[in-house]
Formats: structure tokens, sequence, C-alpha cells
């Protein structure tokens, strides 16, 4: 798993390099790494936009919407016994899930249940987060009725307040490379230690200073395994080409003419 996933993060960033989008001049910004903490500040375009923990409602509801953000900004730290790598769905899910091109959950409560080809078959939300817990957090899944299962829904939808139900609104998922670069797996690791590794180690085993979550890991024990999301190059891609270095606007601010959504 380990060798799979650094030969996918290594060959993402050689296709991201093809394009020139992480250009030398933008790596200066690779010297002074972005906190984690800092993603809760990243403005992305309408519908998408920062929480407001102001307008979380008080009460029993809100309860479950304070814990379920308290439970995908934290994952691993909150539910041990179901994580097992050292991520947060938010290492992803970019500022609580509200981020343009970084698989934002604003609007998916709507838009399930849907029919999965993976599985082949129709699922429910609870299903799909169940998924992610399997494989992105390499562990297992909770049980549907959980109180933290529907903490998470609860938040979810929360950020979908005022969105049509079933509308799949622009910027949903991650936005794909069209057309596709060449993948250079050396060019990738050249790019890897000039401009990532700043943040998320030569290692890739992202940093944790004093114990606490800084950056994630992005292969080896404590990152996601194979049947991920981000274990698949174009997924990969397409995350890094939008999103990364974290707080430089994304690989595509550089070429514009890669990318439908840019």
């Amino acid at each position: 798993m380990s060798r799979f996933a650094t030969r996918a993060t290594l060959v993402a960033l050689g296709a991201l390099g093809a394009l020139a989008g992480c250009r030398a001049e933008e790596r200066a910004t690779a010297g002074t790494p972005v906190p984690a903490a800092a993603t809760t500040t990243v403005i992305s375009r309408s519908p998408y936009h920062p929480v407001d923990v102001a307008t979380i409602p008080d009460g029993p509801l809100g309860d479950a919407i304070r814990r379920g953000k308290q439970i995908v900004e934290h994952t691993y730290e909150e539910l041990p016994d179901h994580v097992g790598d050292k991520l947060h769905c938010t290492s992803c899910h970019l500022a609580g899930g509200t981020v343009a091109d970084a698989g934002p959950w604003v609007g998916m409560p709507g838009l399930f249940p849907q029919y999965r080809s993976r599985g082949a078959r129709v699922i429910s939300l609870a299903d799909r987060i169940n998924g992610c817990f399997e494989r992105s957090m390499n562990g297992s899944p909770l049980d549907p009725r959980s109180d933290e299962m529907i903490a998470i829904e609860a938040y979810m939808s929360f950020l979908s307040k005022g969105v049509k139900s079933g509308a799949s609104l622009p910027g949903r998922g991650f936005a794909k490379i069209d057309p596709p670069p060449v993948p250079d797996r050396a060019h990738g690791a050249e790019v890897y230690a000039t401009t990532c590794a700043a943040c998320h180690g030569a290692d890739g085993a992202g940093q944790f200073p004093g114990g606490v979550y800084t950056f994630p890991p992005l292969w080896g024990d404590h990152s996601f395994n194979i049947g991920a999301g981000m274990a698949r190059l174009d997924t990969a891609a397409a995350f890094i080409h939008a999103n990364m270095p974290l707080g430089a606007g994304g690989c595509r601010r550089r070429t514009p003419t890669t990318s439908p959504t840019s």
C-alpha cells in the first residue's frame, strides 16, 4: 500500500508538472507552510463559503451539528476505534467541506439516495460516509444509526441549507484535468521535493509537532489505503491541481486553459 500510494502521488505530481502548473516562481510559497487551521478561512466561489458557527442553532440539533463539525475536523482523534490512519475528513474536504473542487459537502444530502457503480447498488448518505471511513480513513464503518453518524449528517445538512434538493452544484467533487497530461514519475518526485515536502515531509509522513496534527500524511501507515479515491491518479492530480500548494490558489492558477473550472 505504501509503495503504491507513493507512486500514485509522485506520478500525479509529474502529470501536473507537465502542465507547468507548479512553476519555480510559485515554489517560494512552499517555504512557509500554511498551518492546517488556516484552511478554515479559505474563501471559495458561491454557493460555498466558510462555516459561520454563530449561525448554528441552539438546542439538540445545534449540538449535533457542532458535534459533526468536530468529528470531521478531528476525525482520528474523535473516533479512534473507527479510524486506522492519522487523517481528518477535512484533510481532503477542505475548510470543513466548503471549498469548490475540494470535495465540498454543500448540497450533498440532497443527492442521496443515489446509484453508485462502485458497488453496483443504490446507497444512502450514511453508506457513502462509511465508504470513506473504510478506505480514506483506513478504518471501520460507523453504525448508521449512531450519534456520530447522525451528527456528521446534521453538519452536512447545515452546510446545505438553502440548496435545492437534487441540485448538483458547480465545483462538486474534484475538477478533472482535461485533457489529462502525460504522467512523469521522475518529474513528480522533483516537484514534490521542491513544492510539497515543506508541509508533508520528505517521507510523505506529514507533520505532527508535539503529536498535534498540522499537515496530513500522503502515504504510508498513517495515510489512506489503496481503495481510497486519493489512491487514484486522476483524483489525486485533480485535487492537487485545484488546491495545492495550500493557500496559494492551486497550480491551475498558472494554467487557466487546462481546467474547465479555472
